[in-house]
């Protein structure tokens, strides 16, 4: 057989050559992609320099973008391809002669197309938000940060959406209108079936409105505390004190009370402070002024403060204390309460006063009395007994 006729040859109704030329093509595709795709992101980004200077870098926009585009680029050269090997690549040109592979080739051609057109909108959305993140970095608003990401969300699931219905009705000939309008019908059924997800869904458009929280802010909701990093569609994600990363469906989140302790005016310490019954009233007194002189004149507690001397026991002299430290750092908080506790303990210490010691075994005449928890009173009591 002749070079000629191998050309010649027909293969699934398409001459080798054919093949040859449309192999040819779809190598130049693959090779020049990149670099075409590159060329064209750096002429958009120029057109677009105006509107994302300062917020968007060249590469940025190049990581974004080059990948879709040069995907888009090579279904072009598939599309000269399907030429030179008479496959049918508009509607108009299937007919009922078409072989079922011509159909097929052409059928998914059509679904990458859409899907690669797809994928360029996500990434311009993605290049949106990342703009408005990076204004959002100059001028700090925790609800852009968090209003932001919900809508890329949403934009992009509508757009989804839409490219899905292109694909019925251009790759599959479906009557989209007769689904939409259909969508009434079953969507009672789809209601009941989806319920969880829909009031998720509609939990989420209520921490929009009503803003119990916003991303960053340090929550308490059931027996779950940490910060919100993100809020989405279906659930909120929120990074615990032991630093796990957890999510709570959005429904939670609004039927449980929920404790924004990011918003509290300030943080409130308390405790009691138990004295010896040694500690003389002169000696109560002078603690009581220091304690509460220390705590009041400090920058960062607020002006309620409350030392009292409330409780007379057998065992101690109880003076309560309380303060709240102006401050939204659980850190600085720390730290006001190691402060005032040392000046405590120097007060106590500078009027010869002693804490009661609770770790002690004290006996009181012949009954063998002890603050002691009742396991430890069983064992002194034994050794009293042998003795």
């Amino acid at each position: 057989m002749s070079v000629q006729e191998i050309l010649h040859y027909r293969f699934l109704s398409v001459e080798v050559q054919e093949y040859l030329i449309a192999a040819v093509i779809l190598l130049a595709g693959l090779v020049l992609k990149n670099l075409v795709s590159r060329l064209l992101t750096k002429v958009l980004f120029r057109f677009f320099k105006a509107k994302v200077d300062e917020d968007v870098t060249e590469a940025q926009f190049h990581q974004l973008l080059i990948k879709p585009i040069s995907i888009v680029i090579f279904l072009i050269t598939v599309f000269i391809a399907y030429t030179v090997m008479d496959i049918p690549v508009r509607t108009a040109e299937l007919g009922r002669n078409t072989p079922w592979y011509g159909v097929f080739a052409f059928r998914v051609y059509q679904i990458a197309f859409i899907t690669g057109i797809t994928w360029i909108f996500l990434r311009m959305i993605d290049l949106a938000v990342l703009v408005f993140m990076n204004r959002a970095l100059r001028d700090p608003s925790r609800l852009t940060n968090q209003l932001v990401p919900f809508a890329r969300d949403l934009i992009k699931l509508f757009v989804a959406i839409v490219a899905f219905l292109i694909i019925l009705g251009k790759v599959f000939d479906v009557d989209v209108t007769a689904v939409v309008g259909g969508l009434g019908i079953g969507g009672l059924a789809v209601a009941f079936a989806a319920k969880e997800s829909l009031e998720n869904l509609l939990a989420s458009f209520t921490i929009f409105l009503d803003q119990p929280f916003v991303v960053g802010d340090l929550v308490s909701v059931g027996d779950l505390t940490g910060s919100v990093e993100k809020i989405g569609f279906r659930s909120t994600r929120i990074r615990t004190v032991e630093k796990s990363y957890v999510t709570v469906p959005n429904k939670s989140m609004i039927d449980k009370p929920l404790d924004n302790l990011s918003r509290r005016t300030a943080r409130r310490v308390f405790f009691m402070m138990s004295l010896t019954q040694m500690t003389t009233s002169d000696q109560l007194h002078r603690i009581l002024d220091q304690v509460r002189k220390a705590i009041v004149e400090h920058r960062l507690i607020t002006p309620d403060v409350q030392v009292k001397f409330t409780s007379l026991t057998s065992n101690s002299k109880d003076v309560r204390v309380q303060y709240y430290v102006h401050t939204n750092s659980y850190d600085e908080y720390l730290d006001v309460m190691e402060e005032v506790n040392f000046k405590i303990v120097s007060a106590v210490e500078e009027v010869g006063a002693s804490f009661v010691d609770t770790t002690m075994t004290r006996l009181s005449g012949t009954g063998g009395g002890t603050d002691l928890p009742k396991s430890l009173q069983q064992s002194g009591n034994q050794s009293i007994a042998s003795s």
